[in-house]
């Protein structure tokens, strides 16, 4: 890289793939020039006019997009009517992730993401240099994070495969809270396919009530069931397969000076890299479902990273405990965060738990008796009887998972039942602290600290905290910091018994 680069082109197999993407975009409008060209009988000069015009801009589009890079900035320039002009220092360049869809694959070609830490969930607003070569894409890869080139035929002696994807980890998918979206979203679109094409159409009602006419509940509703499970678990399944095939995590370069390095993808492969000073720590989850079957998944917290760019922060699949917290141990430089006690935030955070989890479930009993009339309560006793004590579980189970420790170098929280997750942040990633406190906690003498980092939304939240021990937490990880706004008791007792001016 020189400080005055030309600016360059995209490779120009782009010119196959503009024109096509351009053409499934204005394929509404050339559903209406096609009807109005037939209605005319223009048939002819209206399809083509209608063809032309986005082809025309996809070309358009590639002859408008300029790049390059200096010793010091990235800078994407493109579009001729509404120009866009995006530029980064180098130093602001936190993840570089490198995809490829089948139509990019098919052509040799990558999508080059980096990672700046902005907000904005514009498209627009991102640096993507859409259409490198494999090659060129990886090169670029190791000159933004100082790396070098890493690609299947140049393997640097000191990478070190910290986790390659296990089959049977598959078992973990049906559990999560993805693999239920996944499942929905392709039930959906089977949903609306079938009756697109008048699937449901064909349906007799009236045939369907006499065929299962002699089904008795008990059986009819087990067996119901048994279905949809069967059928939400492959489809989970199968998206856990399409998104992770070939997982692989592995470090570059030596400890601190390196980057992470992750590979997984299918139908569309995914390669992001992230450096080694960007990540200040990791957060580990586990949904109710994968906790209790013994799983969870790892991410990294990265400085600077959006909250819309979450995917390029993932170490490692939902996969075994003992798995996640080897990957996040060996991130760390330690296992001591994830395995110490925490500190427990006492009988009043317990009780927050307990009221926040009762009284709205009371209050919704209460109006639905109030609505319904107690004679209807034949019909849903079961969800009366078990609202109150499922309820009073939840939020002792919210209860135990509270705390925080300063661990090695790292402010750890957990919290969560439902979705359970234990953060751990280097100090070093800290830049400040918050403590927001509601007009209840503060009746209550509670407090969340917040500890944020630099750039991005990535922050570490300390939950219903006693006030003292929020502000112990913060004094003893950054003295320098909170110090000057702590007065010790020798202080405060100078202060009291020194006479008014």
């Amino acid at each position: 890289m020189t400080a005055e680069a030309d600016w360059q082109r995209l490779d120009p197999r782009m010119l196959l793939v503009y024109p096509v993407r351009e053409l499934v975009r204005f394929l509404p409008v050339l559903v209406g020039i096609f009807l109005a060209g037939t209605a005319s009988g223009r048939t002819d000069w209206w399809h083509g006019l209608g063809v032309a015009i986005p082809m025309a801009l996809g070309v358009l589009r590639y002859f408008t997009t300029y790049f390059r890079i200096t010793d010091t900035r990235v800078e994407l320039r493109r579009g001729l009517v509404n120009r866009h002009h995006l530029s980064t220092p180098l130093d602001r360049v936190r993840t570089v992730d490198v995809t490829a869809s089948l139509t990019h694959r098919a052509l040799g070609l990558t999508t080059v993401r980096i990672g700046t830490g902005t907000a904005s969930k514009d498209d627009e607003d991102h640096l993507d240099l859409d259409g490198l070569p494999a090659a060129r894409a990886r090169a670029l890869r190791g000159e933004l994070l100082h790396l070098g080139a890493v690609g299947p035929e140049q393997v640097v002696s000191d990478d070190r495969v910290v986790l390659r994807l296990d089959p049977t980890w598959v078992r973990f998918a049906p559990l999560t809270t993805t693999g239920l979206v996944l499942a929905g979203a392709a039930l959906g679109v089977t949903a609306q396919t079938v009756n697109l094409f008048g699937g449901f159409d064909r349906v007799d009602p009236d045939e369907l009530v006499d065929s299962t006419a002699g089904w008795s509940v008990a059986l009819a509703v087990p067996i119901g069931l048994a279905v949809l499970l069967v059928a939400v678990s492959a489809l989970a399944i199968g998206g856990y397969v399409v998104t992770n095939w070939g997982f692989t995590l592995t470090h570059t370069g030596p400890e601190g000076r390196g980057a992470w390095h992750l590979r997984r993808g299918l139908l569309t492969t995914r390669e992001t890299t992230l450096d080694d000073e960007r990540v200040s720590g990791v957060t580990t989850a586990a949904p109710l479902g994968l906790r209790l079957a013994g799983g969870a998944r790892v991410s990294a917290i990265v400085t600077g990273l959006g909250g819309d760019s979450a995917g390029s922060s993932l170490l490692a699949p939902p996969a075994p405990r003992g798995v996640v917290e080897g990957v996040a141990g060996e991130v760390l430089g330690t296992p001591a965060p994830l395995l110490a006690a925490l500190t427990d935030h006492g009988p009043r955070a317990r009780r927050r738990r307990y009221t926040r989890a009762l009284w709205p479930t009371t209050v919704v009993v209460l109006a639905a008796a109030l609505l319904v009339g107690f004679e209807g309560w034949s019909t849903w006793w079961l969800a009366v009887v078990l609202a109150l004590p499922v309820a009073a579980l939840l939020a002792r189970d919210r209860a135990a998972a509270l705390g925080h420790a300063l661990v090695s170098g790292h402010v750890v929280s957990r919290s969560g039942s439902l979705d359970r997750r234990r953060d751990a942040l280097a100090v070093r990633g800290v830049i400040g602290w918050n403590l927001r406190s509601s007009w209840f906690q503060r009746r209550a003498g509670l407090t969340t600290l917040v500890a944020t980092t630099a750039g991005g939304r990535q922050a570490v939240t300390v939950l219903d905290v006693p006030e003292d021990a929020a502000l112990d937490l913060a004094h003893a990880a950054l003295p320098e910091l909170v110090g000057q706004f702590v007065v010790s008791p020798e202080t405060d007792a100078t202060a009291r018994e020194r006479p008014d001016s």
